[in-house]
């Protein structure tokens, strides 16, 4: 009986024991396990709990405690360490401000400074300046000025120097008196003629009427200079009608126009049209006749004389 009482106390204290070193995990739902580990793989772990009884654990269901926990056995490790999650380092959420490199604004100044300081303010300021020389240049002809006068106060006052000469009228100088009386007048003869020819100048231009007696002199070649007198449309007009018919008058047929450009002279025998700008002279040229164009800005002088003188 007494061997049959120890062999009895003996199996209640090992399960006793047993069951106080029982090892305790927990698991991903909050709950735990106790049992003695028995067997373990790549699928989990095999407990034995206090109540003789076996249950499986796959790794996934352990907590992260518990699975630290078993990968200090070396044996474990290698099987825990891929359910073990790496905690993430913190981040640091300071914001550190540094200081930068600005461009700085340009310092204030003038528009003129401003032109001045730059190669194509500088180019422009230059292009303006040459087509205000030029405007003086192209106000002298439309004025009847002296370009040389015009010009240059262009050059001295930029802008206001134009300005002042184009407010100005058209200057006209009023024509030299003739040296014979008014209501006298000058007769000559023209080669070839039946009679003596009688000419008068009168403010529109210059009649010629047949005259009786001897014949007298030619009379001296009228000159219109460009400055004393504006060359346009209604001077061609006014001053030589007498030359826009196709067949001129015999009184006034010997008589040419003398044109006097920079580049050339021209014999006029006829003005056989005229615009605005520009006027279409027949002159003689080579021998022969032809029909040339001339501007009234390239006019610089106009000579009425007999085609003999």
């Amino acid at each position: 009986m007494r061997i049959l009482f120890w062999i009895i106390l003996s199996l209640g204290l090992g399960g006793w024991l047993a069951v106080a070193h029982a090892d305790t995990y927990q698991l991903m739902d909050g709950t735990s396990v106790s049992g003695d580990l028995i067997l373990f793989n790549e699928a989990g772990v095999t407990l034995r709990t206090p109540s003789d009884s076996y249950t499986n654990v796959v790794w996934p269901m352990f907590a992260q405690g518990t699975l630290r926990q078993l990968a200090q056995n070396p044996k474990i490790r290698p099987l825990a360490e891929p359910f073990i999650e790496t905690p993430r380092p913190a981040k640091d959420t300071t914001v550190t401000l540094r200081e930068v490199s600005r461009l700085q604004p340009p310092p204030e100044k003038s528009l003129f400074i401003a032109l001045l300081s730059s190669s194509v303010g500088f180019v422009a300021l230059l292009l303006l300046y040459a087509a205000n020389v030029y405007a003086g240049y192209e106000i002298a002809l439309l004025r009847a000025r002296p370009i040389v006068l015009t010009m240059g106060v262009a050059a001295v006052l930029p802008v206001l120097g134009p300005i002042i000469f184009i407010s100005l009228p058209v200057w006209q100088e009023t024509e030299p008196a003739a040296e014979t009386q008014p209501g006298e007048p000058q007769s000559f003869s023209v080669p070839g003629g039946a009679a003596p020819m009688a000419a008068s100048v009168a403010a529109g231009g210059v009649h010629i009427s047949p005259a009786t007696g001897t014949s007298v002199p030619q009379p001296e070649a009228q000159i219109f200079q460009r400055g004393q007198f504006m060359f346009n449309r209604r001077f061609f007009e006014t001053k030589f009608a007498g030359f826009f018919p196709t067949i001129r008058r015999p009184a006034e047929k010997d008589l040419v126009l003398v044109i006097k450009t920079a580049r050339a002279q021209l014999t006029v025998q006829r003005i056989t049209r005229i615009a605005t700008n520009e006027a279409h002279f027949e002159v003689l040229q080579g021998g022969g006749r032809q029909e040339m164009m001339v501007p009234f800005a390239d006019i610089q002088e106009i000579q009425l004389k007999h085609k003999d003188a």
